[in-house]
């Protein structure tokens, strides 16, 4: 997985933003929500390392479907 390969999407909610990051490759997703007066490079570093842990934690030759829903609640 590339960094240049995710997509990032950033979604402001009031004084908070969330930020998704997806691979492509996976279809595999991962959000943070934080303060709107972050960084934006800040957001997005933190959406790439749960984004990292959730497919480090997918087991081989799992499609990431299934009863989990692929989610992770932190």
């Amino acid at each position: 997985m590339r960094d240049d390969d995710i997509i990032i999407e950033f979604s402001r909610v009031g004084a908070y933003v969330k930020v998704t990051a997806v691979d492509p490759v996976s279809l595999m997703e991962a959000s943070i929500v934080g303060p709107a007066s972050s960084s934006p490079e800040t957001l997005k570093r933190t959406a790439l390392q749960k984004l990292r842990f959730v497919l480090s934690k997918r087991s081989p030759g799992t499609s990431g479907g299934g009863s989990g829903g692929g989610s992770v609640v932190v």
